[in-house]
């Protein structure tokens, strides 16, 4: 399983996430806190998106652990973003370490990250592919689960105009996770799911928190919003905390102990606007 971040709300640098806070994603790298095995030195990716510039987000993507990567170092106290998706990576089912296999993915406008697993996807491939347009076949360029999954997506927006509003996005995440149910049921029907996702084209941003074995609860997501998140002195906070329409974070795990830190419910998911409103809902 892996450690992820989503920020959506006004420009911030990528080291307010990535470095400055306390339990910072590179921390989170060498260190996690919410799962048993603290490594996730499997590679890194960020997604990043100055939409007065393109609607297409930027991308760096490393297969060299987080903690030791100079160059994220760098990049992350230079590079402002207001839509950030972080990602360090511990493969799953031995999926190969490449830089193709890092996440987030991205599509176009779109950028999609994972944390989780979906089981026997071995049995789940081949069929999987077999319904794709040739479009969202062609996205694929690595051998995970999780761009697999990015492609039904992307299959699944096809279906729709050039631009979505954040309950469309949300309509096709969810058509997206029933289509992948639906594989797993016909093909490898004892396997369970694990799906802690995030989505954004940069302007609407949608993640989810789910697992389908009753037994086992999802991975680990936190939620913290209010007016602005600032890094001062070392020092990480929201501004206003649990405020609407501002900043929200989305994390595996809270990144400091500032108050209004929230744990994202299993089986639901987060919805964030252009403006920053965000709104929880079951799945």
């Amino acid at each position: 399983m892996c450690r992820f971040i989503l920020y959506h709300g006004p420009s911030i640098y990528l080291s307010s996430l990535i470095t400055e806070p306390h339990n910072s994603l590179i921390h989170q790298s060498y260190k996690a806190q919410e799962r048993a095995e603290p490594l996730n030195g499997d590679g890194f990716g960020v997604a990043w998106y100055a939409l007065e510039h393109s609607s297409e987000p930027a991308l760096f993507r490393s297969i060299t652990p987080a903690w030791n990567n100079a160059n994220l170092w760098s990049i992350a106290r230079m590079v402002k973003s207001s839509c950030v998706l972080a990602h360090v990576r511990a493969a799953s089912q031995q999926r190969s370490v490449c830089e193709t296999n890092c996440h987030p993915f991205v599509s176009g406008r779109w950028s999609f990250m994972h944390n989780g697993d979906v089981g026997q996807f071995a049995a789940v491939r081949r069929p999987l592919l077999a319904e794709l347009s040739d479009a969202a076949f062609q996205s694929i360029r690595g051998s995970t689960d999780s761009e697999h999954i990015f492609a039904l997506f992307l299959d699944e927006r096809a279906r729709l105009g050039p631009e979505l509003h954040v309950q469309e996005v949300t309509d096709v995440l969810r058509r997206t996770i029933d289509r992948l149910l639906r594989l797993v049921e016909r093909h490898a029907p004892r396997a369970h799911c694990y799906l802690n996702l995030a989505v954004s084209d940069g302007r609407c941003s949608v993640t989810t928190r789910m697992s389908t074995n009753p037994e086992r609860p999802p991975e680990s997501l936190h939620l913290h919003r209010g007016l602005a998140y600032v890094c001062e002195g070392g020092v990480c906070r929201m501004l206003a905390p649990e405020a609407d329409g501002g900043a929200v974070i989305v994390s595996s795990e809270r990144l400091s102990e500032d108050p209004g830190w929230e744990t994202v419910p299993p089986g639901h998911l987060l919805a964030v606007t252009p403006t920053g409103e965000s709104s929880l809902h079951t799945m």
